[in-house]
């Protein structure tokens, strides 16, 4: 019996993993895809998933902002998306007085939902192939007249798709340029917050828990799309009324299992599948350990101070989940490249792929030219990473970037803008004591053509880089905003001021000794991506070995589907699927920022009051599934087989993050919010009871 039992768990878990195979699937083709996906499990048709002639799900998926998806989960325009991804808005309302990060925030009547300016919500018309249109008269053509034409042309393509509506468009190639799709959106501009938890559920565990398994992060916001009386876009109005959209989701209460079908629908932001060896080996030998030193640098700094001062903690919340998230994902992509030998396997396939490309003239020299462009382009994209993450990452030299074009063409109009988005989170000791770290690495690691001159002479006449920065913010008009409305007023030369010389002479030695190096390489490099990712579609076709080639992720609505699944980490150990209420009350730890869970929370697990959202005594929390996700899909819906909600992705586990390069069945794992842990906090925390009877939700 035990033996039966056993083996009957090994075929579950063994097919969990042959349910994943990665891709992210443009929704307009997904008809060649359709077969599989209903093999899987999938009960829908292509129609379902992608229409321009009626409502399909395409209708309920949004951008949200400028780096997430969100969802449409009602007929009245409420959407869902994650606590993080709304989490900078969130932060703008709040205060001491109004701590919405600490407490949460719950409109209890639409007249209380919370404006956004600036914040919008892109709906998808309809994406085309226009590939022929894009490569009219390229041919014969070298790289750069190749580009002119072509920006000629997707101008032309642009205005086409858009002529006579109010719609906006983008032409984005696939494939490295083999192909290119044309994207239109309908953009909505007036989203409020409608609700959100207390960081102490949306942001539980912190950066702890950040990329991790198992997760009890309730990481979701609510927002509300807004539009003018005709139901199209409005800029914001107390006259406007809530979005009705074309297509919501219906939201499943009924449960998840190990093997179940799933789906993601979002907009991933970048993988990049068919990146070249040589690549790899510059972002695990040489970029990521780099820019993970940066990091930690700024890191160790504001974890120190934002302890002992609650105002710091909220000017420096999202900086802080903002400069930690990718630099914890970064650490786990270098031991997954490492794991996978990724590397190794590239060059095997590539002295493979050349061996047949010497009989093939178009291809035959590819990748000896792939290998010259990138020993050529190696150390300018180093200085670039240290130009960004340690110049450009001290924030005063962020406020005199936002001055810039004020000093350029003699206008004020940047001033305002920097005392209300810079200074209202702005502490300058924070700054000066990471400006030190930063500017120091930078100079101990980066050779002496790459730092100004300038700089070199001021840090010896100081004595030393922490002199030189103390001078620095004793002396700027940008470290405080008094400073600055009292240079304004008197009439003060700013070209003096020491801030925007450190600013220009970095920006001069950028734009003089690095950007027109990396752009010249970068473009050799794309045409000769370009043209290994065809030979290598021919190639596979001529060995015959089935292999299906996705287009790399750039930010535009993709689909994903694997299945709920476990996975294991290391030897002996297995992960379940499913985590639950028990298990965050576990970590519960109220001498601990992170794990420190609001009391009401904890008075309900005591008394088990948890009403219809109860599941065999707990409450599920969140899950895993073997969809390919990467950044941007945070906030997309994930989807059963019948394309109900039943939850919302968030993350990946460490050991998938090389999923952006390496796709790995066995071992990544996306990270969802299970549905019944949302309407629980909302129900039982939130007491938005209101919001859960707008959904139309399937017991």
């Amino acid at each position: 019996m035990k033996k039966a039992l056993f083996i009957a768990i090994c075929t579950l878990l063994y097919s969990s993993v042959l349910f994943s195979q990665g891709g992210m699937w443009v929704p307009s083709s997904i008809k060649e895809r359709i077969k599989d996906m209903k093999a899987k499990g999938f009960k829908l048709s292509a129609e379902d998933i992608y229409d321009i002639e009626k409502a399909s799900y395409k209708d309920a998926v949004v951008i949200f902002g400028s780096g997430c998806t969100g969802e449409m989960v009602s007929p009245d325009g409420l959407m869902l998306t994650n606590h993080h991804c709304g989490f900078s808005e969130l932060q703008k309302h709040s205060s001491v007085e109004h701590d919405y990060l600490k407490d949460g925030f719950w409109a209890m009547k639409k007249e209380d939902e919370l404006p956004n300016p600036g914040l919008t919500a892109k709906f998808l018309i309809r994406m085309e192939d226009v590939t022929d249109m894009v490569l009219t008269g390229t041919e014969g053509h070298n790289v750069e007249e190749e580009k002119a034409i072509k920006r000629k042309n997707i101008d032309k393509v642009v205005q086409k798709f858009t002529e006579g509506t109010k719609y906006i468009a983008e032409v984005k190639p696939i494939y490295y340029g083999n192909q290119y799709y044309i994207y239109v959106y309908e953009v909505y501009e007036d989203i409020r917050i409608v609700g959100a938890p207390p960081s102490s559920i949306g942001k539980f565990g912190g950066e702890t828990d950040n990329w991790m398994w198992p997760r009890h992060t309730g990481d979701f916001m609510y927002f509300r799309v807004y539009a003018g009386k005709d139901n199209k876009p409005a800029p914001y109005s107390k006259d406007n009324v809530p979005y009705k959209p074309k297509k919501y989701f219906n939201i499943s209460t009924k449960g998840i299992k190990e093997s179940d079908f799933t789906m993601i629908y979002g907009y991933p932001a970048r993988t990049q599948q068919y990146l070249f060896s040589s690549g790899v080996d510059d972002i695990l030998n040489y970029s990521n350990p780099a820019k993970i030193k940066l990091r930690t640098m700024r890191l160790d700094e504001i974890r120190q101070v934002r302890k002992s001062d609650p105002a710091i903690r909220i000017a420096y919340a999202y900086k802080e989940a903002n400069i930690a998230n990718a630099w914890k994902k970064w650490q786990g992509e270098s031991l997954g490249l490492s794991r996978l030998k990724t590397i190794d396997k590239k060059i095997a396939y590539e002295e493979a792929f050349d061996k047949w490309a010497n009989t093939k003239p178009e291809y035959k020299n590819v990748i000896a030219d792939l290998k010259t462009q990138y020993s050529l382009i190696h150390d300018y994209a180093l200085v670039q990473d240290y130009y960004k993450e340690a110049i450009m990452a001290i924030e005063l030299l962020q406020a005199v970037d936002i001055a810039n074009k004020w000093l350029s063409n003699s206008s004020s109009a940047a001033i305002p803008k920097i005392q209300s988005d810079f200074y209202h989170d702005y502490y300058p000791e924070v700054d000066r004591k990471i400006a030190k770290k930063l500017l120091a690495e930078y100079m101990n690691k980066i050779p002496p053509a790459f730092i100004p001159q300038d700089v070199i002479t001021e840090v010896q006449l100081a004595g030393s880089v922490d002199k030189y920065i103390d001078n620095l913010f004793a002396t700027s008009l940008f470290v405080t905003e008094d400073r600055l409305k009292a240079g304004i007023t008197n009439g003060a030369i700013f070209a003096e001021d020491p801030a925007i010389k450190l600013y220009l002479a970095f920006r001069k030695m950028y734009e003089t000794n690095v950007r027109k190096y990396l752009q010249e390489y970068n473009t050799n490099i794309e045409a000769l991506q370009k043209t290994f990712v065809r030979g290598q579609q021919e190639y596979e076709k001529e060995q015959k070995t089935g292999k299906t080639f996705f287009p790399d992720a750039n930010h535009t609505l993709r689909i994903a589907y694997g299945a709920i699944s476990g996975y294991s980490p290391e030897d002996a150990v297995w992960y379940m699927p499913i985590s639950t209420l028990d298990g965050l009350i576990a970590k519960d730890n109220p001498l601990d920022y992170d794990f420190d869970i609001p009391q009401k929370l904890r008075d309900i697990y005591s008394t088990s009051n948890y009403g219809r959202w109860d599941v065999n005594g707990t409450v599920p929390v969140c899950f895993l599934a073997s969809n390919h996700t990467s950044g941007g899909n945070s906030g997309s819906p994930v989807l059963n087989s019948k394309g109900e909600l039943i939850g919302i992705n968030f993350d990946r586990t460490w050991t998938s993050t090389m999923s952006d390069i390496e796709f790995d069945p066995e071992m990544c794992r996306n990270i969802g919010l299970d549905i019944r842990y949302v309407l629980f906090i909302t129900d039982k925390i939130g007491g938005a009871k209101h919001l859960i009877d707008e959904m139309e939700i399937i017991e």
